[in-house]
């Protein structure tokens, strides 16, 4: 299928799951933060169920090709899987600077980093058992959980990003034995911090994949647009990704106005084109969605374009989110009549 569409990861959580307000009201966390659940921990997990349900109902009948669960389970993208690992003090974290330049608190490394058992395999279990559709996961990546985290053990951040790339590593396997079609790792840090994604980032992920024979995704992309508002015109680290044994990249171009041309140094990678603006809370007309994609066929063949948002739209109102999806497969469907064919 010609530009085939699906989300980044997150889908907005219902209100009467977790207090929305209070997530929009803070950077999102990089340690557990619990207090955000409305449900009691007896219910909790039946209410997230019964929420993803919602999350995946929502992608369907918007159109999307490939489905996620939405993230619904998770305070933020990273927290749940990097929370879930030995070798972190959760009792007495400690603090890194956000990509906004703010302190947080962060899991602090206090041994070896090692994953002691599968993390997400039950949600995609979940996912896989309630939908016909193809579907996606996502987990953090191994450089940026590095730089959400207080490094008190390693002598290198090279040494722990190698660990963290071999936890991820794991993850996906299991993910892959348990049916997912796609597995994505967020890496939204090697954008913020491209010297050290340069110094050993690349080879951390490329760690993480290595022996994986699924097909695989990298995000990457300037912060979730309710949080970050200034955005550059272009990637700081983006042609470095060539080198990366995924299969696609996923990256922003609606809201920053992307010079689309950048996309010419991801030559044989499929693209997840962003092309919905989070940033704007009208949904886009259909016509111009199809013009942001077309700003990218120039530089990346229509067989090799996905269609999606420019990151996830956990922070969006329900019925924006769903307005825009259904607008992104409207154009979706555009472009396959004007590029049948198209190679």
């Amino acid at each position: 299928m010609l530009f085939p569409t699906t989300i980044v990861g997150s889908f907005p959580q219902p209100d009467w799951l977790i207090d929305r307000a209070r997530l929009a009201g803070r950077f999102p966390p990089r340690v557990r933060a619990h207090e955000l659940w409305r449900i009691p921990p007896q219910y909790l997990n039946a209410a997230q169920e019964d929420a993803t349900l919602i999350a995946i109902r929502a992608q369907e009948d918007a159109g999307l090709d490939i489905v996620t669960d939405g993230e619904i389970r998770r305070e933020s993208y990273s927290n749940r899987f990097a929370t879930a690992l030995d070798g972190v003090d959760l009792d007495n974290p400690g603090t890194a600077l956000d990509r906004s330049g703010h302190p947080n608190p962060v899991p602090r490394i206090v041994g070896r980093i090692r994953r002691l058992h599968a993390v997400e395999v039950e949600d995609l279990k979940f996912l896989r058992a309630n939908t016909h559709r193809q579907v996606k996961i996502t987990v953090p990546g191994p450089f940026t959980m590095l730089q959400q985290a207080q490094n008190d053990f390693y002598k290198t951040e090279e040494e722990a990003a190698m660990d963290y790339a071999d936890a991820v590593n794991q993850e996906i396997r299991d993910l892959f034995a348990a049916g997912a079609d796609v597995v994505q790792i967020d890496e939204p840090y090697m954008q913020a911090r491209p010297e050290k994604a340069r110094l050993y980032g690349l080879k951390a992920l490329n760690r993480a994949l290595e022996g994986i024979k699924g097909t695989t995704a990298v995000h990457i992309c300037f912060g979730y647009a309710a949080i970050i508002h200034e955005r550059p015109t272009g990637y700081s680290f983006l042609p470095e990704l060539a080198q990366c044994t995924c299969a696609q990249v996923s990256v922003e171009t609606a809201q920053s106005h992307l010079d689309c041309s950048a996309l010419s140094a991801l030559s044989g990678k499929k693209v997840m084109v962003g092309c919905i603006d989070l940033a704007d809370p009208e949904v886009e007309s259909v016509e111009t969605i199809v013009e942001r994609i077309k700003r990218a066929l120039p530089y990346v063949a229509p067989s090799n374009v996905i269609l999606a948002p420019d990151c996830g739209m956990k922070y969006l109102a329900r019925e924006t989110a769903i307005g825009k999806l259904r607008a992104m497969v409207e154009a979706a469907k555009v472009l396959r009549a004007e590029y049948a064919g198209a190679s």
